[in-house]
């Protein structure tokens, strides 16, 4: 059942909405949408963990929009361990989408799932050995063309795996700083190129044709203090592949223009007066947020950032857009970990709370 919230105060030019709240007897490490069967049934993913039994599983939920709007169980797969990163593919000429995630013990899980008949199916899998020295931190599924998962981590691995007919399950070694840098996220920008990010507000861009090490690099250098800061997420706008928005530590969002590599868009953060920030703490993910219109469309050029969404440890989730004031949609009591926009319907916003909680926002 479905616990229906009035929508905060409205911030800036945000529009009005609905917040809906779905308890949970178990902590949501990711979520995700699922392609759209129908305009009356929606499928959600998770990976979840449940810390009296210390079991983490991968599931379907079946949401329909109804009134009272209704989230109840589909399927479920166990996993081996914790999950630390879960995208989603839907392969042409399947009906099944394929899902991808990696694990806090190094491995990696290839299921598709059967939203028809509702369940989850094993593909295959890269195992620990060989892989990862420790966790995966982030991976990427390409969806333009190259068909392969790139999956980082805190060892300074970089690896390239096969999902086509072809080289399906085929790992290789792309990268290793042999522990020398550590990523912690990944994110691609074409079938050859992808960008990664670490400590120091670190960014690596990478080029498959020109192996060896990153083609360029960026480093933050305004963060004050003695802590370093890191970058959690990242993501590139489909439209804009020369741009990398990224999001970290005390609340900082800044974009990376390749054409002005030197000159960073910082768009929130702490010790940043001339910025609006929403938060002032860990940045978990950050998404492009296609549903929201810049406020300055008339004069939106390939050098403006396009609005972006963002999660807090701090319990934020608001929509932030270059000079100007963030839009605020949730302001709660405990951490967003995690969120979705639908590609589909970008209107609707999925995201997890730390208290064992799913919210989905629609946006009118």
């Amino acid at each position: 059942m479905a616990l229906t919230i009035p929508s905060p105060q409205p911030t800036s030019h945000s529009p009005p909405f609905q917040v809906h709240r779905f308890p949970q007897d178990q902590y949501i490490d990711a979520l995700r949408w699922l392609p759209q069967l129908s305009a009356f049934h929606r499928h959600v993913l998770l990976a979840t963990f449940n810390s009296d039994t210390s079991i983490s599983s991968l599931q379907t939920l079946t949401y329909t929009p109804n009134s009272p709007p209704n989230l109840s169980l589909q399927s479920s797969y166990p996993t081996p361990s914790r999950i630390t990163s879960l995208k989603t593919l839907l392969i042409p000429q399947s009906p099944k989408p394929l899902i991808v995630a990696s694990t806090l013990s190094g491995s990696l899980l290839f299921l598709s799932a059967d939203l028809v008949n509702g369940s989850l199916d094993f593909e295959f899998s890269v195992p620990e050995k060989g892989f990862h020295r420790g966790p995966v931190s982030g991976i990427d599924v390409d969806g333009n063309g190259s068909g392969s998962v790139v999956s980082v981590g805190e060892d300074g691995k970089i690896n390239l795996i096969g999902i086509g007919s072809e080289g399906r399950g085929s790992n290789q070694r792309f990268f290793d700083s042999n522990g020398l840098v550590s990523y912690s996220t990944v994110k691609w920008a074409s079938p050859f190129e992808f960008v990664t990010g670490g400590l120091g507000y670190s960014l690596q861009w990478w080029d498959q044709r020109r192996p060896g090490g990153p083609v360029s690099q960026f480093k933050g250098n305004w963060s004050s203090g003695t802590t370093s800061g890191i970058v959690h997420s990242v993501d590139i706008h489909p439209s804009r592949k020369h741009t990398c928005l990224a999001g970290g530590s005390s609340g900082t969002v800044f974009a990376w223009d390749l054409r002005w590599q030197h000159q960073p868009v910082i768009l929130s953060g702490a010790g940043t007066p001339e910025t609006y920030s929403p938060s002032e703490s860990e940045i978990w993910e950050v998404q492009y947020d296609n549903y929201t219109h810049s406020s300055n469309i008339r004069n939106v050029s390939s050098s403006r950032v396009l609005p972006a969404m963002i999660c807090s440890e701090d319990g934020i989730l608001a929509v932030i857009e270059q000079g100007e004031v963030p839009m605020e949609l949730l302001a709660e009591p405990c951490a967003i970990n995690s969120f979705d926009i639908d590609k589909e319907n970008p209107s609707d916003v999925i995201c997890s709370l730390e208290w064992e909680s799913i919210a989905i926002l629609t946006r009118s």
